[in-house]
């Protein structure tokens, strides 16, 4: 129900973009969260954007990251600049069709796409 599509291999200081559309469930009602899950570690949420277009994100990623909305496409974004090895991980959009951030219990997961930075 959420269909995500972007990701790849990059080297470091260049970017991405990942997408997040909506198949059947309609973004622009739900806060809409971005994770990720690097090899070996936990997965941690990215950036979140509230249904009114607040958005946050974590300390690591502020300044590189933007997470954003394009409602006549039922699709939300997450633009990665400055990307890092670090930033090497499974990234995965979700919703717990609720209207905040952050997140309450996750009712809809996307599939995932690799983000891979390296020289």
């Amino acid at each position: 129900r959420l269909v995500q599509s972007g990701g790849g291999f990059v080297q470091p200081g260049r970017s991405l973009r990942l997408s997040c559309t909506g198949s059947i469930v309609t973004l622009q009602f739900w806060a809409i969260g971005w994770f990720r899950q690097a090899p070996g570690k936990e997965r941690e949420v990215v950036a979140c954007i509230s249904s009114n277009g607040y958005t946050n994100y974590i300390d690591s990623v502020k300044g590189r990251f933007t997470v954003s909305r394009e409602n006549g496409n039922n699709t939300v974004y997450l633009q990665m600049n400055g990307l890092e090895p670090e930033d090497t991980a499974e990234y995965y959009c979700a919703t717990s069709r609720t209207h905040n951030c952050p997140l309450g219990n996750v009712v809809f997961w996307g599939l995932g796409a690799l983000v891979t930075v390296s020289s």
